[in-house]
């Protein structure tokens, strides 16, 4: 009876160990396949930093050459110029006429930016309140603009440019870089918009307010953020714009962007080093405004969310 209970205890700790080696050995498969299906992913995500890294790397260094290049007296041969000099900068700003070039793009990116907004804040705001058969329709031939590339609509705008003599004006060109610009405007205020209670303006109405007085007390101090990143994010665009200005601009009436094309592609001898000063231009011009926009706007931000039609 004694030796019966004294074996007990063994014979049970025995059975625990055998259950959890069993066990152990059950998982084990599992593990296995695990790391087995985390090696594809790990591959995958050194991929892809990679590429990112090595994209990076190259982007930063051709900013780089050419940044140093513009300052450079002379660089032929050697791991870095022979002197330094801003006299290339100097010779860029008479060369190429930046200071005519800087006030048209001036002009135009300004003109479009006021009328962008003037017109699109509206059709946003009606967009957004109202509801009518068809509205997603009218949303998408508003936003057909901004889906398709510049080029498929640039080229049929400027041969009727051409033909009416708005071609090589300067409303000729802010009505071309006004086409995109419009419904960028109308994309980042709708859903900014519908984030507005409604209930403010029937609110308003119930202590008096009239339709000017809901206007500028209420609604426009709400949308001002809103207005104030919309018209950043087009002033950095209409910078960049290059299909539809190139179309369109004549000798007088080129933005800063494609009197850079226009140095670097036409005929004449000019030296690298000034044509490298006016991209260094161009590119701190259009940096300092992303700096400025993104101070105001977030890119994850710009999502156009129209609501569905009530039943």
């Amino acid at each position: 009876m004694t030796s019966e209970h004294r074996g007990a205890p063994g014979s049970w700790s025995t059975s625990a160990s055998a259950s959890t080696q069993q066990g152990d050995d059950a998982r084990e498969p599992h593990k296995r396949a695990k790391q087995r299906a985390s090696v594809p992913g790990r591959v995958w995500r050194v991929i892809v930093w990679g590429a990112m890294v090595f994209f990076l790397v190259n982007v930063v260094l051709l900013i780089a050459t050419v940044a140093v290049n513009s300052i450079a007296t002379r660089w032929f041969g050697t791991l870095l110029p022979q002197g330094f000099t801003l006299h290339w900068y100097a010779q860029a700003w008479s060369d190429f006429q930046l200071a005519s070039v800087l006030w048209v793009t001036v002009e135009v990116v300004g003109a479009v930016v006021l009328l962008s907004v003037l017109l699109g804040v509206p059709a946003a705001y009606a967009l957004a309140r109202v509801q009518f058969p068809g509205k997603r329709i009218a949303m998408l031939i508003f936003l057909l603009p901004l889906m398709v590339p510049p080029v498929t609509y640039g080229i049929p705008m400027a041969t009727v440019m051409y033909k009416v003599g708005l071609a090589g004006t300067l409303s000729g060109v802010i009505l071309a870089n006004l086409v995109p610009a419009l419904p960028f405007v109308i994309l980042v205020m709708t859903p900014f918009i519908e984030q507005i209670d409604p209930n403010l303006e029937a609110a308003a109405r119930i202590f008096g307010a009239n339709t000017f007085r809901y206007f500028r007390y209420v609604l426009l101090p709400l949308l001002v953020p809103g207005m104030l990143a919309a018209a950043l994010l087009v002033l950095v665009r209409t910078i960049g714009m290059f299909e539809l200005t190139f179309f369109t601009a004549g000798p007088a009436t080129q933005t800063l962007v494609v009197a850079l094309y226009y140095a670097v592609f036409s005929t004449g001898v000019r030296a690298p080093q000034s044509i490298d000063a006016m991209a260094m231009i161009y590119m701190a011009i259009t940096l300092i405004w992303v700096l400025i926009a993104l101070q105001f706007v977030s890119p994850t931000q710009i999502v156009s969310r129209v609501k569905e039609q009530k039943h």
